[in-house]
């Protein structure tokens, strides 16, 4: 268990530079960087200069008056967080009259103070408190007669965290958390002098403002000002472990800080990796569900999805589950069942569901939900530069020049990573943001997209290859980078096919909808605006042509150089937390781990030998093929881990009839979610803090899980699956975590060099991790392309089948919003909620006024799969002729009307382009109506199981 409840705060940014400058601080010697202040030499040296403005997550403000010293030679007290240290400097930081000046300053502090610490909730974890220790403040000289602060009304209206403005000190360092660290600027100081206090916007409520409740206002805030209020119910916690978040692919670090098996708070590590001390309103605050009343922690079985649950014994659910999947495999055929992962779950629990599927049922039936969302990524970025997945590290973004986001919503689905991003731009670098919504980033404050590409949805291949039209035309490629790294034959090829006159932006203007001078000076300004990267996320995987994208992007990069070094390259904003994990851990029909194809007889020989079994050559079964294969009545069988593919897969009355063409279900999760409603088999899961084990975010970044308590239900997922693999008599007998990432590493050459001690020696580790990288790898592709010469690749656009028409005249799209995460069985049971509480259909005031909409009207989308019943937001984020709608609560249906149209290469679904029509309405539809019913029904089995369990354990008297 690592501990990390007290950090060390040098009070002030590390600088970086290649000179450095000796200075004598209290007669200490110390060498430090150039630029560097005292405050924080002072600190290399082991001395704590008081302070309580300054931090070092933020730059020197100089305002508290408390870290004052004296330099030898120079007149006056200056602050040593603001001045820099000098070679030759000799500086004292303890002298008689310091500590007159500092007390004096501490007294003022303090006579506008409450002077409540024993019942404070910041007490033992307050600066104000320890700074009056130092300075060695006993007594107060001015009363509390005169004005002062202490009756000021406190803020309750956040859910996570209580603003008290009498405790306030107006050391700025909320507000200016606010704006260096997450951007929002929603914080101000309101008042001048004695009236000043903290502000959320316009003397508005926390509730009632920009504030985004990403907590680094909380985290900076030196007294009990801003204080969770998960402190303010248990008291102070007593020891902390470092872990991973289990929300969006960013994998930011967290402290888990702790009372008992009790998590009091979850506190971003400031030298985690990923995101460097800062979090969003999920991993900050949304960790309750683990928790949840709704919590499932005993395994059931029933028979038919209309019987009763039955609560039953660990060793009785998987042994009914081993005998049924053999009883289908004897009826039906080895290939009749298979199994889904979890991108939701550790690489070591998606490693061992590949491995059961492959060892213990003897088929590839195995697929894992980064197939809805990423696996174009996967297939592209292969092809053309050798590797699936991204070639750089979020701190990358800091060195970039011009940044393109295509079909990306950082500041919702990546709010740390666009927090980061969002700086760089402030710093002066350019923004191409290609998006057929106007998302905030295109304009929030101090930060403008200087070209807003507003594609129809379904376009971007168009869109991609007009960009390369005008730099191949208007001689803007990278020519020697292109005759030294890439492919000769291939890049002539597309140089020919994108030269084309019917490529260009003003050929392609009518298609894509993007005036042609404004693609032109976006691609100027890519090729020419310095170092270039590309950002992009499920609006360029999730449609039919998503692969063809992909390699669309990987083109862009290549025939303008901004691949192999820091400030470029192409880069996937994986949704969640182990998206890139699952990919590499075998998760595909037709992959093992490390991406190599089952039919390669030398990686199979591998695998075969360790594991003791053959491995079938030929790939099984993707999702949308058990779905068809179950309704051909030729699949019978399926053990689905961590999975909600009811809600989270397109037409979803197609996958609700594939389930129910099923014999047996089993659904291992931590709540009754939409599919385990069509379940036989319930196995409860475990949440992130429960376990041990690793995710791999969307930089490759390996980082360590640490479980924080005890599983609620007796055991961890990965014991689960271990168990059930003995259940169908094959063999699995790994004592921890750890043993099945050691079996990863031996088998797979690009966690050759991956183990939890040098996890826990460097913080975490990008793949490739081997012999040639022992301390893994950064950035991909630096001197040379993985797959040896880049290959660029002719992207042919390609409409979608998915056309509008009279009936169906509008296109639907989709995403995600900043308070949900993505099916929303997590924060769904959150106070996350009070942000937002149902989804809605975005659709413009032209559209809407047309049908008669307004804002807040039910309004009924149908489409070609079906139709549902949303509330209408009448928004000019949309353009005309487009609707968009976020998919987080099930009984919204949004995947009852989007097809089962997919990507040509992966079958990822097209989630962004469905045609459909809106119109006013009074009613649910007739699927929401069902829905209501069999749910009612599921909940009903589920409370007639809890009851029994209750009357035989005597809790509750029989009737």
């Amino acid at each position: 268990m690592l501990d990390h409840l007290k950090e060390i705060d040098y009070g002030t940014p590390k600088r970086e530079s290649e000179r450095e400058v000796t200075l004598e601080i209290d007669g200490n010697e110390v060498t430090v960087p150039a630029g560097t202040s005292l405050m924080r030499a002072a600190v290399d040296a082991g001395i704590q200069v008081p302070k309580l403005c300054a931090t070092d997550s933020l730059e020197p403000f100089g305002s508290c008056r408390l870290c004052l010293v004296e330099i030898e030679g120079r007149r006056g007290f200056p602050a040593s967080c603001t001045t820099p240290a000098e070679a030759g400097m000799k500086v004292r930081t303890q002298t008689p009259k310091l500590q007159e000046l500092r007390k004096g300053v501490m007294e003022l502090y303090i006579s506008d103070h409450p002077l409540d610490c024993l019942t404070c909730s910041a007490n033992g974890n307050c600066e104000l408190q320890d700074m009056a220790g130092v300075t060695g403040l006993r007594n107060v000289r001015y009363g509390f007669d005169g004005a002062n602060h202490l009756k000021s009304e406190k803020d309750e209206s956040n859910p996570y965290f209580s603003y008290d403005p009498s405790k306030c000190i107006v050391c700025n360092r909320c507000v200016r958390a606010c704006e260096e660290t997450q951007g929002t600027f929603a914080l101000t100081i309101s008042g001048r002098g004695f009236e000043s206090r903290v502000s959320p916007g316009q003397d508005e409520a926390f509730m009632d403002s920009e504030c985004v409740s990403c907590g680094a206002c909380v985290e900076a805030c030196p007294t009990a000002t801003l204080q969770e209020k998960s402190v303010i119910w248990l008291g102070q916690p007593e020891h902390s472990v470092i872990t991973t978040c289990a929300y969006c692919g960013v994998g930011c670090s967290f402290k888990a800080e702790m009372k008992g098996n009790e998590v009091v708070r979850m506190v971003p590590w400031k030298d985690g990796k990923a995101n460097e001390g800062h979090s969003c309103v999920k991993g900050r605050f949304a960790w309750g569900y683990a928790t949840h009343q709704d919590r499932m922690l005993k395994p059931m079985i029933r028979k038919n999805i209309s019987d009763p649950w039955q609560e039953v014994s660990w060793d009785t659910a998987l042994n009914y589950a081993a005998s049924e999947f053999k009883r289908l495999q004897a009826k039906y055929g080895r290939d009749s069942i298979g199994g889904i992962t979890s991108s939701r779950c550790t690489n070591e629990e998606t490693y061992l569901v590949q491995k059961l599927v492959r060892a213990a049922f003897g088929n590839n039936n195995v697929d894992t939900c980064a197939r809805v969302c990423h696996s174009p990524t996967g297939y592209g970025l292969k092809q053309t530069l050798g590797e699936s997945a991204g070639t750089q590290t979020f701190a990358s973004v800091d060195k970039a020049d011009v940044i393109m986001v295509i079909g990306a919503n950082p500041t919702d689905g990546h709010p740390v990573f666009a927090s980061r991003m969002k700086k760089r731009l402030r710093q002066g670098a350019k923004l191409i943001v290609v998006d057929p919504r106007r998302i905030d980033i295109v304009k929030s404050p101090h930060v403008k997209a200087a070209h807003h590409l507003q594609l129809r949805p379904g376009t971007n291949v168009a869109v991609v290859t007009a960009l390369a039209h005008v730099i191949v035309t208007e001689g803007l490629m990278a020519d020697e980078f292109v005759a030294e790294r890439c492919d000769t034959a291939s890049f002539k090829e597309w140089k020919s096919y994108v030269e084309r006159p019917e490529q260009s932006p003003e050929a392609t203007e009518a298609v894509t909808g993007v005036p042609a001078a404004e693609m032109r000076a976006a691609a100027r300004l890519f090729a020419t605006g310095g170092n270039a990267a590309i950002y992009y996320g499920l609006g360029v995987t999730e449609h039919s042509q998503g692969s063809t994208t992909v390699m669309g992007i990987a083109n862009l990069a290549m025939v303008t150089g901004n691949v192999g070094r820091e400030g470029v390259g192409v880069n996937p904003l994986r949704g969640q937390n182990n998206v890139q994990g699952s990919c590499d851990m075998g998760s595909f029909p037709h992959e093992l781990p490390g991406y190599r194809h089952v039919s390669d007889s030398t990686t199979r020989s591998a695998f075969e030998a360790a594991w003791g079994v053959p491995i079938d050559p030929e790939p099984g079964l993707r999702i949308p093929n058990m779905f068809d294969a179950a309704i051909g009545g030729s699949f019978k069988g399926l053990y689905c881990e961590g999975e909600d593919i009811v809600q989270s897969d397109p037409n979803t009355q197609h996958v609700a009839a594939a389930m129910m063409a099923m014999e047996c279900v089993v659904v291992q999760d931590i709540f009754l979610n939409e599919t385990a409603k069509y379940a036989h088999v319930f196995l409860p899961g475990s949440s992130f803090l429960e376990k041990d084990g690793t995710f791999t975010n969307a930089e490759r970044r390996i980082s360590r899980v640490r479980k924080v308590m005890p599983p609620k239900a007796g055991l961890a997922d990965w014991e689960v699956t271990v168990k059930l693999a003995q259940a169908l008599g094959y063999p699995m007998d790994y004592k921890s975590p750890e043993e099945i990432m050691d079996e990863i590493a031996a088998l797979t050459p690009t966690f050759r060099g991956v183990s939890y001690k040098r996890l826990d020696e460097l913080g975490s580790i990008q793949w490739p991790c081997n012999e040639n990288a022992p301390e893994g790898t950064p950035t991909m592709h630096i001197d040379r392309f993985v797959r040896g010469k880049g290959r660029f690749i002719v992207t042919q656009y390609v409409a979608t089948d998915e056309k509008v028409t009279r009936r169906f005249p509008l296109l639907l799209t989709t995403g995600r919003i900043l308070s949900q995460y993505n099916v929303g069985a997590q924060t769904r049971r959150t106070e996350n909620n009070q942000w937002h509480s149902e989804d809605r259909l975005e659709i413009h005031p032209h559209d809407a006024e047309e049908r008669g909409v307004k804002d807040g009207d039910w309004v009924g989308i149908q489409s070609r799969a079906g139709e549902t019943v949303l509330r209408a937001t009448v928004s000019e984020r949309m353009q005309p002729g487009v609707v968009y709608t976020t998919f987080h609560f099930p009984e919204s249906g949004a995947n009852v009307i989007t097809t089962d149209n997919s990507d040509w290469a992966t079958n990822c679904p097209e989630y962004k382009v469905t045609a459909v029509q809106v119109s006013p309405v009074m009613q649910p539809s007739a699927w929401q109506q069902e829905y209501s019913r069999f749910n009612q029904t599921q909940n009903d089995l589920l409370a007639a199981a809890s009851h029994q369990s209750k009357q035989s354990n005597g809790t509750v008297p029989a009737k």
